[in-house]
């Protein structure tokens, strides 16, 4: 299911990204779907008054929203995180204030990723089918930003091929977190000896990990 692409460029929203708890939040509700504020409150660690403000912000620059749930009980709100292809706008047009807004909300993002992941290793049964359903790839490339951002493109297609609504699901679906990152490899720090390094070539991190034999899980 593809989902419009859509630049996140006003710093209000960039900055409500960056929030720590906010993003605690918007992380939660896409993980494991929608949630009202007391047991987002719950789940988190948090004052539920505070949880329910952050909310209406998220809602307020449209990165989640208040649903209809069946079974709610009285004035009971449910909450989703919004489907959306977001994007930034390129760092040659961010302004100083959005860099660090994009910064700090990336910093916090792929730290809690790093935790996720680690705390999956640790707490998946080694009997599990799941256990051996977490590839990964490091590698290198030699390409032009335009052919990297035709690479980039070609990853979102491909995601949206598994992005299904929840009726659409075969049986033993489950959410997987899937995530994109490269970057050119920074410039090697000046030889004091005045030695030439080798010539670097395409290479595939021997590390990598092969993809499970089981069927691929969606992210709902």
């Amino acid at each position: 299911m593809a989902e419009t692409p859509r630049e996140v460029n006003d710093l209000a929203a960039l900055k409500t990204l960056a929030h720590p708890r906010r993003g605690r939040i918007i992380r939660h509700l896409a993980a494991h779907g929608p949630a009202t504020s007391a047991a987002l409150a719950r789940a988190l660690g948090l004052n539920t008054g505070a949880t329910s403000y952050h909310l209406r912000e998220l809602a307020r620059h449209g990165f989640v929203e208040e649903i209809d749930r069946d079974g709610a009980h009285g004035r009971e709100r449910w909450w989703q995180a919004v489907r959306a292809d977001l994007r930034f706008p390129p760092r040659s047009r961010q302004t100083a204030e959005m860099r660090a807004a994009v910064d700090e909300m990336n910093r916090l993002s792929f730290a809690a990723d790093i935790e996720a992941f680690v705390r999956f290793q640790n707490d998946v049964d080694p009997g599990d089918p799941w256990a051996d359903a977490a590839p990964y790839s490091r590698g290198t490339v030699h390409v032009t930003p335009a052919e990297l951002a035709s690479f980039f493109e070609e990853f979102i297609t491909l995601l949206n091929r598994y992005k299904r609504p929840p009726q659409a699901l075969p049986p033993g679906a489950r959410t997987v977190q899937t995530r994109f990152l490269a970057f050119p490899a920074p410039d090697p720090d000046p030889d004091p000896a005045g030695e030439t390094a080798p010539e670097s070539r395409p290479e595939t991190d021997p590390t990598s990990a092969p993809a499970p034999a089981a069927d691929p899980a969606t992210e709902s």
